[in-house]
């Protein structure tokens, strides 16, 4: 893998990526399991749930299909696919926005069982400070650690294609990168860890 490419072997995908133009599904195959982890990723960043993303991810598999013919590099590829993929996730988030009811009133009074709002203000201060805390690690962790966190069993051959390391080293890389961010948590000046 070429790691100062940012993880993904391009000599690899240039290879399937003209191979799946040349119509070997394998190849293309072989593109998408190498690059649903990263698509998945920028899916989810963008703040949306699981089943859009999934939606969103083969939204953007299928819109390849029809312009694979017009992509002449891997980075090309990768580029594309990124900016379907935010373009289907804003889709997205748009449409679902416009599907919600208008809040009328008429469920005020009606009183949901689930956490009283100091608790829902604790959860959120604890988020809002973790995700503070993953984005001060460095970029590969902060991709590895969101893969592990929104993708349902993800496969550590995938995870280490996408992020251009060995199979084998990505549960090691996964515990460095939560050591790493246990101490951020812990050791963050004037805010206690709860």
């Amino acid at each position: 893998m070429n790691a100062s490419s940012g993880g993904l072997d391009f000599e690899h995908l240039a290879s399937l990526l003209k191979s799946a133009q040349n119509g070997d599904r394998e190849a293309l195959n072989g593109l998408i399991e190498i690059l649903t982890p990263l698509l998945w990723h920028v899916a989810r960043a963008q703040g949306i749930d699981r089943d859009s993303a999934s939606d969103v991810v083969q939204t953007a598999w299928l819109n390849l299909l029809g312009s694979l013919q017009e992509i002449h590099s891997p980075d090309g590829l990768t580029a594309w696919l990124i900016t379907v993929t935010k373009r289907e996730t804003w889709r997205t988030r748009t449409r679902h926005q416009a599907e919600r009811p208008p809040d009328d009133g008429l469920f005020e009074s009606v009183s949901a069982p689930g956490p009283r709002p100091d608790e829902e203000a604790v959860t959120a201060d604890q988020r809002r400070r973790l995700w503070a805390a993953v984005n001060r690690l460095p970029e590969r962790c902060r991709t590895l650690l969101r893969i592990v966190a929104f993708v349902h069993r993800p496969d550590y051959e995938e995870i280490g294609s996408a992020l251009g390391i060995k199979r084998g080293s990505v549960g090691p890389t996964r515990s460095r990168c939560l050591t790493r961010l246990k101490q951020i948590l812990t050791t963050s000046p004037g805010e206690e860890w709860r």
